[in-house]
């Protein structure tokens, strides 16, 4: 058994979904457990919903529109039967939606996001495993829902990983194709979709693999493999052929979007080789995660994070930055959900770059203010390099402001202003 994933950027217009079908064709897999995320930029526009459910409720119908809108020129691209079932099943997810909305009770804004924002990948698996057994590929469609269970951490969620696997190992056929979603799971006690954080598809190739003892996992993309460094942001990439399950995790933890942080370590741990490779060239080898040497080749990995906050800490009296002291910031940016990507102390001074996903700061920051002297930078870029060469650094730096850098043996963490990006 194998796992294949294939995201937003794959099954972004009818060509795409196509596309899934010839690289099933090619690479002549027999027994597969297929992953789709939510086609093209959809998730975007579900979350734009939810958004105008909350703030502006005049537009909601006019967005769920758009999203039926965009879906149903798809799959007439896709079936010229406009009989065929797939368009009266998408239009029940859209009734499905609006009344999902019209009748929720919660104000729980992370509780909404996770039941409107499923419906993408609902959507897309259904209309791909519809279109592949019209074209004679037999598949079995499967509500991951069914299968991975979490705790009610909306938009986060935390997996029961006994449950889960117990639920895979009995839903997957032992030979044949399955189609399911990634992304999104249910929680344990009444069955309400959750999601497993954004890029999340990644990680429920990994929850199949390794429950499942797969031989490999394999994420299709539109790039060759793992570059060196994001081709939006730099001129010059280089494919890395083989990385190694602690580079990649290092990666990965530093904020590399190849690769979803919690991906790697299932993988690790029972050894399953993850492969990333270009959809468009399905024979290529692209990217190999797994044992052997941490990189091939041995270059310099350049990762971008924006829309960062740079918090600085001091004492109000100016005494020691002690553990306890410490011991109480962590606990604020655990409460307050920020995820943290560089620290740096010294006797009278914490600083720490945050990633605020959760729009948590004004609280967090009004909280901190209470016991410490706080001064702040919203929408710094934080720059890390993996392996890297003095004239590297020097040219990245050259004519911005360096606000803050953090340098060990492997690593280079520097917080730059963004208006000097």
């Amino acid at each position: 058994m194998k796992v294949f994933k294939f995201g937003g950027a794959s099954v972004k217009n009818a060509e795409g979904v196509k596309n899934i079908l010839s690289v099933l064709k090619t690479t002549e897999e027999k027994n597969l457990v297929v992953i789709v995320s939510a086609m093209g930029k959809i998730t975007n526009q579900l979350e734009l919903i939810v958004s105008n459910y909350f703030s502006n409720p005049n537009e909601v119908k006019s967005s769920i529109a758009q999203v039926y809108d965009y879906h149903f020129q798809i799959i007439s691209d896709l079936f010229s039967n406009t009989s065929h079932p797939i368009f009266n099943v998408l239009l029940k997810y859209k009734n499905e939606l609006q009344f999902l909305l019209e009748n929720n009770k919660s104000n729980n804004h992370s509780f909404v996001y996770d039941q409107v924002v499923s419906f993408g990948e609902l959507i897309s698996t259904t209309i791909i495993s519809h279109y592949l057994s019209n074209k004679g590929l037999e598949n079995k469609f499967l509500d991951v829902r069914s299968c991975i269970k979490t705790n009610t951490d909306y938009r986060d969620a935390m997996v029961d990983w006994e449950e889960t696997q117990k639920n895979i190992v009995e839903s997957v056929l032992k030979k044949g194709i399955c189609i399911t979603q990634g992304f999104i799971a249910s929680e344990n006690s009444h069955n309400f979709t959750t999601t497993l954080g954004r890029e999340g598809s990644d990680y429920t190739a990994a929850i199949f693999a390794y429950c499942l003892n797969a031989e490999s996992v394999t994420i299709w993309k539109d790039v060759p493999g793992i570059l060196n460094a994001d081709p939006r942001h730099f001129k010059k990439t280089q494919l890395l052929h083989h990385i190694s399950y602690r580079e990649a995790i290092e990666m990965a933890f530093y904020g590399a979007t190849v690769i979803h942080p919690k991906t790697l370590q299932p993988l690790q741990r029972k050894e399953i080789p993850l492969y990333v490779k270009s959809f468009f060239k399905p024979k290529d080898n692209g990217t190999c995660v797994g044992k052997g040497v941490a990189l091939d080749p041995l270059v310099s990995c350049f990762i971008l994070k924006k829309n960062q906050v740079l918090i600085s800490l001091s004492s109000l009296d100016f005494s020691f930055m002690m553990e306890d002291n410490i011991g109480d910031v962590f606990k604020q940016l655990y409460q307050y959900k920020m995820k943290v990507n560089l620290i740096q102390n010294s006797a009278i001074s914490f600083s720490v770059c945050v990633d605020n996903k959760f729009n948590k700061l004004e609280l967090l920051l009004g909280k901190l203010r209470e016991t410490f002297r706080v001064t702040w930078n919203e929408d710094v870029v934080l720059y890390t390099i993996r392996h890297s060469k003095t004239s590297e650094i020097k040219e990245l730096l050259r004519g911005k402001e360096m606000l803050l850098k953090q340098e060990n043996r492997e690593t280079i963490q520097i917080v730059l202003r963004n208006n000097t990006i």
